[in-house]
């Protein structure tokens, strides 16, 4: 007998309303799992944990990872575009941030979660 099954066919009529009714939306989560496709790749983990610890530019993010100027630009559009980055301009220099501090607290969250 497969122990993950209920072996009654019962259904539990209150626990299922109640949480259809509190279930979020359809749409903002098919949004979380995009967002979780973005932080599915590790080059972007390392970009957003090294914009945790400050406010970087393209060439100190790539010698901080070891990378080119290139990919750490590539990865840093997909950053932004999905808002988990921030830039402004000093002059010339161009620097990245994390957008706010929910982005700091996913990376937090998740790191504690696999130091368990």
């Amino acid at each position: 007998m497969n122990d993950l099954m209920c072996e009654d066919n019962r259904v539990h009529n209150e626990v299922c309303e109640q949480v259809t009714a509190e279930m979020p939306d359809e749409n903002d989560l098919y949004d979380v799992a995009e967002l979780f496709k973005i932080f599915g790749d590790s080059t972007r983990i390392r970009i957003l944990s090294a914009l945790a610890q400050a406010e970087m530019c393209v060439c100190d993010i790539a010698i901080v990872l070891n990378m080119t100027k290139s990919a750490v630009s590539h990865q840093l559009r997909i950053l932004r575009q999905a808002k988990l980055v921030k830039n402004r301009r000093n002059g010339k220099e161009i620097f990245y941030s994390l957008d706010d501090d929910h982005v700091e607290s996913i990376i937090d969250l998740a790191l504690d979660h696999v130091k368990e």
